[in-house]
């Protein structure tokens, strides 16, 4: 059975009782389970898919909410290891009135940053498996280690992995740590996920076409594009394309919407019975952003990004499929 592996940044976000005020100003937090892998991991089960979390968390209330949870909501958890060396992370968000987001991180260092390579010796991979990662956990620290070591396994068998930079300046020294970790892992990916706001940062281009294709590197074979409101693309290596032009709604909070979308379209891979992901894009890519594209609206008119996911049930009944 296909399975997603998520890996990386399990946090909570405490999300502001106000919009359009500064982080500074603000006076009340609601906490919502976040991190962007982690975010992918409950889009994809929400949505149909099996998936498991692999990172670490602290020994520490924060810990024990976001595992109780990820075990609610079906995302498997047995691949979570515990420490008392560090805290579980937390990210405190800013909004503005449309719904548009400020961050400030508390991960100096975290938890998570602390997982050993090691750890996923124990964790048996096979051709069916989908590994998402993105670059928050690409800092130096034993979890990039850990990536490039479940990365590496993933590709001996011949599965299927999904980069996201999801990129977030904050969290790192300079802005060339973080490109020149994120164009390392780029080549080993065979599907990568980019934002309209990512693209010329991470490619170094200006000119859309250019940078995308600048991203054909290694092993990758399609591109997802994303462009907020304007909706995606999804570009193949041997040059086909489809595209989509978005759902129009009135956001509040866009927390958690990249994720989601890239969660939703991991659920159609994760559901589908073709083995041949690419050829799955090529032949379902219309439907697959049409999908995707109506869960990343939908989690953008409600706060948070896990309790905004909808229900696989509501997504096919909205697009009658």
């Amino acid at each position: 059975m296909k399975r997603l592996l998520a890996i990386g940044e399990a946090l909570i976000d405490f999300i502001p009782d106000t919009t359009d005020s500064e982080l500074k100003d603000v006076k009340g937090f609601s906490r919502q389970v976040g991190g962007a892998p982690c975010n992918v991991a409950v889009a994809a089960s929400k949505l149909g898919g099996r998936s498991e979390m692999i990172t670490q968390l602290g020994e520490d209330a924060f810990g024990d909410l976001i595992i109780e949870t990820l075990e609610n909501l079906s995302v498997g958890t047995q691949y979570i290891k515990r420490t008392n060396e560090a805290n579980t992370a937390l990210a405190f968000v800013s909004l503005t009135k449309t719904g548009e987001r400020d961050f400030s991180f508390y991960r100096k260092p975290s938890a998570d940053m602390l997982f050993q390579p090691e750890a996923v010796q124990s964790i048996e991979v096979t051709k069916d498996d989908i590994l998402h990662f993105c670059s928050v956990d690409l800092v130096e620290s034993p979890m990039k280690q850990a990536h490039q070591a479940l990365i590496d396994k993933v590709k001996v068998v011949g599965g299927t992995v999904v980069f996201d930079p999801n990129v977030r300046l904050p969290l790192w020294d300079s802005e060339v740590a973080c490109q020149t970790a994120i164009r390392d892992f780029l080549p080993l990916a065979n599907i990568i996920k980019i934002s309209d706001e990512e693209l010329a940062f991470v490619t170094g281009y200006n000119d859309e076409k250019k940078a995308i294709q600048s991203l054909f590197q290694g092993d990758v074979e399609a591109v997802i594009y994303t462009k907020g409101a304007e909706g995606a693309m999804i570009y193949l290596k041997e040059g086909a394309v489809h595209v989509h032009q978005g759902f129009k709604v009135e956001p509040i909070d866009t927390t958690g919407a990249g994720d989601a979308f890239i969660g939703a379209l991991i659920s159609r891979l994760l559901s589908s019975e073709n083995e041949d992901i690419l050829q799955l894009l090529k032949d379902k890519g219309q439907y697959i952003l049409e999908f995707s594209n109506y869960v990343a609206a939908t989690v953008t008119t409600k706060y948070g990004a896990i309790e905004s996911i909808p229900k696989l049930s509501d997504v096919t009944q909205a697009l009658n499929k």
